[in-house]
């Protein structure tokens, strides 16, 4: 049914980044499919804020996140699979598309928390995905 599933952690939450994966690693075993675990650093936003960081800030934050992400796919996704790691930058809901777009998967598992009330006016993450992606989403509950 799915042939390559991207599964996007916050490596900074506790919680529901190791439902949610253990969520695809087992639709990625069931469906002898691709995993792609993806992590996504913010962007600095406004150029100003940019020129307040040295010039290699963002190149030396996505290697040691890259770090990070390898050690907890090392601890955490079973070895049996096909596993890619994927660090991106900038809002969590356009690199989550992009990179679904780029590593052609049929399907992103997110985290989400419960919904607060500023969540049904904005819109979270995870509901950004699901409004926009061209592929199956499936939302778990932290």
């Amino acid at each position: 049914m799915f042939s390559s599933i991207l599964v996007a952690v916050d490596l900074a939450a506790n919680s529901g980044k190791r439902r949610a994966l253990a969520v695809a690693a087992d639709m990625a075993r069931r469906y002898d499919a691709d995993l792609t675990v993806m992590t996504v650093i913010p962007d600095f936003g406004m150029s100003i804020v940019g020129a307040f960081f040295e010039a290699d800030f963002a190149d030396r934050a996505m290697a040691e996140v890259a770090v990070k992400l390898r050690a907890f796919c090392a601890e955490h996704v079973p070895g049996d699979l096909r596993l890619h790691e994927h660090v991106a930058q900038g809002p969590i809901y356009d690199a989550v598309l992009r990179a679904a777009g780029e590593f052609g998967c049929d399907c992103i598992v997110m985290g989400s928390h419960r919904p607060e009330l500023k969540d049904y006016l904005l819109g979270p993450n995870a509901a950004r995905v699901v409004r926009h992606a061209p592929c199956t989403v499936m939302v778990v509950r932290a």
